[in-house]
């Protein structure tokens, strides 16, 4: 990353690092880690924009409380950084595309614990009317509200592949309230649902009730998940359950 005066900071990125609407995949608060990412193979599918190829993000100069970026990949569907054998899932489908994300905190809006967020994605498709008759488009909408020790948050996402047959469309809702006990010690609770349309619509259900405490080098968390229909499949193996625990020690 490098700054040019008068203009803001220019990133650029191999598809290794969250960019652009990949950064907003999942915001709500949580003590530890999403609610589908604590052990449990969920396969929810979340936004990811163009951080799937290697980019470039700009994010201009702002007032105070807000933060705007642009992103844009010549080849969201490319080889990236990470992998430079292989070609991404959709190598093949996807081209370029461009992310543009907006958040704005309590000190642009005047009201102290709020912030506001939200992201659009557009991502070219080779269109074969056949299997795909339209682009990739992503959106998301958030807010987080931090008052005293607890601190709430919703946030909403789509996307559109873009398919001509079997046309799927995934839609998310996401929960999630924290408390603060004292400096070392907090709780917290995460919802997150994604409903799958195709020819037939399955939802996507994980929860995750969380527990941190971080003492000097210290840091013990406990997180004890639960997903229901995994992968978007309704079988009895898709309905799962977990109890997470991880102790990390710093010198």
């Amino acid at each position: 990353m490098f700054g040019i005066p008068a203009l803001g900071d220019i990133r650029i990125d191999q598809g290794t690092t969250g960019t652009g609407i990949d950064r907003m995949d999942d915001n709500t608060p949580n003590v530890w880690e999403e609610a589908y990412a604590t052990g449990l193979s969920t396969g929810i599918d979340t936004v990811s924009g163009v951080s799937g190829g290697t980019n470039i993000e700009w994010t201009p100069n702002t007032p105070d409380g807000t933060t705007v970026r642009v992103a844009w990949s010549p080849d969201v569907g490319g080889k990236n950084g990470a992998d430079k054998t292989t070609v991404a899932t959709d190598g093949s489908v996807k081209s370029s595309g461009f992310d543009i994300t907006v958040e704005a905190s309590g000190e642009a809006m005047g009201l102290e614990g709020l912030t506001l967020y939200g992201g659009i994605s557009q991502i070219e498709n080779y269109q074969n009317d056949t299997a795909y008759n339209g682009d990739n488009e992503e959106m998301t909408v958030g807010a987080k509200f931090a008052i005293g020790r607890f601190t709430l948050g919703y946030q909403w996402s789509e996307e559109d592949t873009g398919r001509a047959s079997t046309n799927t469309k995934y839609q998310n809702d996401g929960y999630g309230i924290t408390f603060s006990i004292s400096d070392d010690l907090s709780i917290g609770y995460n919802m997150y649902k994604s409903n799958k349309s195709t020819t037939t619509d399955v939802e996507t259900e994980a929860s995750s009730v969380q527990v941190a405490y971080s003492v000097g080098g210290l840091s013990v968390r406990l997180a004890d998940a639960t997903v229901d229909n995994a992968l978007y499949a309704t079988e009895a193996t898709n309905q799962r359950d977990a109890t997470t625990l991880s102790v990390a020690l710093a010198f």
